[in-house]
């Protein structure tokens, strides 16, 4: 991780717009029900899942590479840790992110650098709900 406890606070202002990779169409998953937070406090999200279609009024797709640009820049993921090289292989393919959010529970430290060589913001083990809390 190589976000600052103190810059947290400034990215969650900055990017009002992001991609959960990952969201859950159940809701009784924090997958799901994180990003419906993150959507009430007035955040603008799409999701990825592979079924596509849309979940509590956010639009899912079925992968990364058709999520609007706009909305790659901040991407929160909820996969589990093995899963992280493979993302972040994608993310790096893609370009244009500038963020990566990996929820609580989530690190993979090699991805995490190879992520971080490539000047991508990184966020590892924290919930953005929790630190939404905390910060707002």
């Amino acid at each position: 991780m190589n976000v600052k406890d103190s810059e947290i606070k400034s990215l969650l202002s900055k990017y009002k717009k992001f991609t959960v990779y990952g969201l859950s169409p159940d809701p009784t998953k924090p997958s799901h029900s994180v990003p419906m937070y993150m959507k009430s406090k007035g955040y603008d999200i799409v999701g990825t899942y592979p079924k596509g279609d849309n979940t509590g009024g956010v639009r899912i797709y079925p992968s990364l590479k058709e999520v609007p640009a706009e909305y790659r820049r901040f991407v929160d993921v909820f996969r589990a840790s093995d899963a992280i090289p493979r993302v972040v292989d994608e993310i790096l393919e893609l370009g244009g992110v500038e963020v990566l959010w990996l929820q609580l529970g989530i690190t993979h430290p090699e991805a995490e650098m190879k992520a971080e060589a490539a000047g991508i913001q990184v966020i590892s083990n924290r919930c953005i709900l929790v630190e939404h809390k905390r910060n707002f």
